[in-house]
C-alpha cells in the first residue's frame, strides 16, 4: 500500500508516558502518568503548539485544553512488550514485540560475575548494585578517583553500566573495559545494553558527560521497519541515540548528540535539506536529565522547548512528508525511585497530507507505528507487528 508519502519524520520522546498501563501495579507503578504529574507538580503547562496537535486530547493535562479539530491524528499507545525500557520500547515502535523481558540484576550482578569481569579488566569494581548514575557517582566518585576502580551499577532495566572520571580512566579504556562487559554477558546474564558513563569534576561537583556516552546495545531479535527500509533502499538517519538502541541494524547514518537542543538542530538540519526516506530521532533529557532525576520543573522546561521548536519544524516540512511524535515508555518525575515507569506512549501525527481532527484512540501496540511507517513508505511490513493505521489518517 502506497499512500505517495517520501518521508517520516519520527520523534520520540524519551519517558514521556500518559498515564499508567493497566499491568502497571505488576512493575511498582500504579497510578503513574508523567504528563498529568508533571503538569499538576509546576501548577499547569503551557503547550500552545503541542495542544494543537492533540497532546491535550490524550489525558488530563492541567493547563491544557481538549480541541475539537486537532491538526493532524492523535492517540496512545499500549507497550504489549515486557519492561518499561527504552529498548525494548524502541523495538516494539519499529515493529518488533518481545516475548520475554530482558534479565534484570535488582541485587546487583551475580559475584562470581563481577569477578570474571575484574579479571578481564585488571582491576577491582566499586558500587555493583541499582543505584541513580547521578547518586552513586557522587558517592564513590571520591572513592573511584583515590583507586581507580570504575563504578558499576545497574537499574530496574536491563543495564550494565560502568562510570568512570576522565582523568583517572581514559575514554579509550572506559570504552575497551565496555567492550569487555559485551562479550562477557551472554546467556542468562545477556543484559541489554551495557553503558559507558563518563564524568567530569571534583568531589561534590561531579557530572557526568552525556556527549561522550557509549551504549553497546543487543540487536533486534528480527527486522524492525528500519531494517526493511535499508532492505528497500530507504535512507534511515538516526539522531540521537537511536543508532545505539537499534545496535545500527537498518540505520544508514548515525548521528550523535549531547541532548536535545543539539537534537532538535541536527532534527532541523535534516529536516530542511529535503529528501526521502525516514529521519528518527530521540529527545532523551525528558528521561536522563528530569525524569530518572524526579525534577518536575525540569521536565516541564524542556516539555516547552520542544513545543517552541514544533511550529520551526512544521515550517521546514514538504508536502509529501508526514511527522510522528511517540515515546517509548514513562518516567514519571513525581513517582518513588528512579526509574522508568510502565505507562501508555504518546502518538501524535501531523503533516499535510494527514487527516485533521482523527482519534486514533488506544492502540494496542507501540508496533502499529512500525507498521504504518512501511505502509507510508509502501514497503508493505511482512514480518513486522502491529496493525496500520496508515488508512485512517491519511486524506
Amino acid at each position: 500500500m502506497s499512500h505517495a508519502i517520501r518521508r517520516v519524520i519520527w520523534i520520540v520522546l524519551d519517558g514521556v508516558g500518559a498515564g499508567a498501563l493497566p499491568d502497571a501495579g505488576a512493575y511498582g507503578d500504579a497510578g503513574t502518568n508523567t504528563l498529568e504529574h508533571t503538569a499538576s507538580a509546576v501548577g499547569g503547562l503551557h503547550l500552545p503548539h503541542l495542544e494543537a496537535v492533540g497532546l491535550g486530547n490524550l489525558t488530563g493535562i492541567e493547563g491544557l485544553q481538549r480541541q475539537e479539530e486537532t491538526a493532524g491524528a492523535y492517540g496512545r499507545l499500549a507497550e504489549r512488550s515486557p519492561g518499561k525500557d527504552s529498548s525494548s520500547g524502541h523495538w516494539e515502535l519499529a515493529g518488533v514485540i518481545l516475548d520475554e523481558p530482558f534479565p534484570a540484576f535488582p541485587r546487583g550482578f551475580p559475584c562470581e560475575l563481577v569477578r570474571r569481569f575484574e579479571e578481564r579488566i585488571g582491576r577491582g569494581v566499586l558500587g555493583n548494585r541499582p543505584a541513580s548514575g547521578t547518586e552513586i557517582v557522587a558517592e564513590l566518585g571520591e572513592e573511584h578517583m583515590r583507586t581507580g576502580k570504575p563504578i558499576l551499577y545497574t537499574s530496574a532495566d536491563s543495564v550494565f553500566q560502568l562510570a568512570a572520571h576522565k582523568d583517572i580512566v581514559t575514554l579509550r579504556e572506559l570504552y575497551a573495559m565496555c567492550h569487555e562487559a559485551r562479550d562477557l554477558l551472554q546467556g542468562k546474564y545477556e543484559v541489554n545494553r551495557v553503558i559507558a558513563r563518563p564524568f567530569v569534576g571534583r568531589p561534590g561537583a561531579f557530572e557526568r558527560v552525556g556527549g561522550e556516552r557509549l551504549d553497546l546495545s543487543l540487536p533486534p531479535p528480527r527486522p524492525t521497519v528500519l531494517a526493511l527500509c535499508r532492505e528497500a533502499g530507504v535512507a534511515v538517519k538516526g539522531i540521537g541515540k537511536i543508532g545505539d538502541l537499534y545496535a545500527g541494524v537498518g540505520v544508514s547514518e548515525s548521528i550523535h548528540t549531547a541532548g536535545n537542543g543539539e537534537t532538535m538542530q541536527r532534527l532541523f538540519d535534516e529536516t530542511s535539506s529535503g529528501g526521502e526516506g525516514v529521519i528518527m530521532a530521540n529527545l532523551v533529557d525528558f528521561d536522563t536529565l528530569y525524569g530518572h532525576r524526579r525534577d518536575p520543573r525540569g521536565f516541564a522546561r524542556a516539555l516547552g522547548e520542544f513545543d517552541d521548536f514544533l511550529p520551526v519544524l512544521r515550517k521546514e516540512m514538504g508536502a509529501h512528508d508526514v511527522c510522528m511524535i511517540v515515546s517509548d515508555h514513562g518516567c514519571d518525575p513525581t513517582h518513588v525511585g528512579s526509574d522508568h515507569t510502565r505507562e501508555y506512549g504518546i502518538l501524535i501525527v501531523f503533516g499535510d497530507r494527514v487527516v485533521r481532527g482523527r482519534d486514533l484512540g488506544i492502540r494496542r501496540s507501540f508496533a502499529d507505528c512500525g507498521r504504518s511507517v512501511a505502509d507510508l513508505l509502501g514497503l508493505g511490513g511482512a514480518g513486522l507487528d502491529g496493525t496500520s493505521f496508515a488508512g485512517e489518517i491519511m486524506a
